[in-house]
């Protein structure tokens, strides 16, 4: 299956950021930038955290380091949530004995 992708240009103008912001979430390693032909291009699997990026630094004044601290941050947390839950089932276990 093929992944549609996103002209970076495109999803400049139409959220009113800079190119320069795109290539620096790609430096940091939070997105991927696909190059075809000489264009660049964001999948769609990326859209949704993209999105939530160009929030934070349109509407929050984070910048690319403070994004990649955030996500890191709620990366760690939703692992924890995870063994949280999978430590509960085990006590639920050795409860029934």
């Amino acid at each position: 299956m093929q992944t549609a992708l996103i002209a970076v240009t495109q999803y400049c103008s139409i959220h009113e950021i800079e190119t320069d912001f795109i290539n620096s979430l790609a430096d940091e390693g939070l997105i991927a930038i696909t190059v075809v032909e000489g264009d660049r291009f964001i999948s769609e699997e990326q859209l949704q955290d993209l999105e939530l990026y160009t929030r934070w630094y349109s509407e929050m004044g984070i910048n690319t380091a403070g994004i990649e601290v955030i996500k890191h941050l709620l990366d760690k947390i939703r692992h924890m949530q995870m063994e949280i839950v999978s430590l509960r089932e085990r006590l639920h276990l050795y409860e029934a004995f």
